[in-house]
């Protein structure tokens, strides 16, 4: 049978760990090994993001989360063992994303729940 969106999306959330809005606010506050990832698309990114968010859409995560390849995201590549919180506008591309991070060997990452 053939997947869906929705079983996508159930499977990541299955495999990650969210944070919440609260949480995110204490960590950017108390934590210097946090790297905030804003996986949406760049228009979006420049109507507005988050304060220290780096800019990193979904469509090109893998390449730029890599550090073998040659035009890497030079933040998020170099990551691996800092604090990884990815959002987008619904939680969607973000958990997507964050399960693509894990498999990548990122060691903690998570979704802001909700977007």
């Amino acid at each position: 049978m053939a997947k869906s969106l929705a079983d996508f999306i159930r499977s990541a959330r299955s495999q990650i760990r969210e944070v919440d809005c609260d949480t995110l606010e204490d960590w950017l506050r108390t934590r210097d090994d946090l790297v905030l990832v804003d996986v949406r698309e760049a228009h979006a990114f420049v109507e507005g993001h988050l304060p220290d968010a780096i800019h990193v859409p979904r469509g090109y995560l893998e390449a730029l989360a890599d550090p073998d390849y040659g035009h890497c995201h030079p933040v998020l590549s170099q990551a691996r063992d800092q604090v990884v919180v990815l959002y987008c506008d619904s939680g969607t591309r973000s958990a997507l994303s964050a399960v693509t991070l894990q498999e990548m060997g990122f060691n903690e990452v998570y979704n802001l729940g909700g977007g």
